[in-house]
């Protein structure tokens, strides 16, 4: 169901994140390639059974071994195909590469994207800030949010 991300699907993300964040500076097809191509992330993807891409992840590894640091770049699913758990299996498949490092996991979300708040929350993640205007240009605020090593939330 998950493999990687590719840089074939760049289009297909782009395409996909200028209708789910039209508010919010989607990124263009080279931001994919760049942010997939980068040795320090690790992008996913989930298809179809037809091939065709309905959802990506990326999350970045950074930092030294016995110090690393993970963050959370994207996760985005296609909304005709919402609420069939490719979500969760992506989020999954990130924390899977933090777990293997060690790391904590730090993400920004909207703070009116209760759907994401509640998948963060139930995979071990706390609010720890607020960034006032974070998004842009529609300039929402976005809760940071952090994900202790091997996802303890204390």
């Amino acid at each position: 169901m998950i493999g990687p991300l590719l840089a074939t699907d760049a289009p297909r993300c782009a395409r996909l994140e200028a209708a789910i964040f039209a508010g919010d500076s989607p990124w263009p097809v080279e931001a994919f390639t760049a942010e997939i191509a980068s040795p320090h992330n690790r992008y996913f993807a989930v298809r179809d059974d037809d091939d065709v891409l309905i959802g990506y992840a990326g999350i970045s590894v950074l930092g030294r071994s016995g110090d690393m640091e993970c963050e959370i770049h994207t996760i985005a699913v296609d909304p005709d195909h919402r609420g069939g758990g490719y979500g969760r299996a992506l989020m999954a498949e990130m924390l899977v590469v933090a777990d293997e490092v060690d790391a904590e996991v730090f993400l920004e979300v909207r703070t009116d994207n209760d759907r994401a708040i509640e998948l963060y929350e139930h995979n071990g993640f706390v609010r720890v800030g607020l960034r006032k205007g974070y998004y842009q240009p529609s300039g929402a605020d976005a809760y940071t949010m952090r994900r202790r090593r091997g996802g303890a939330s204390r």
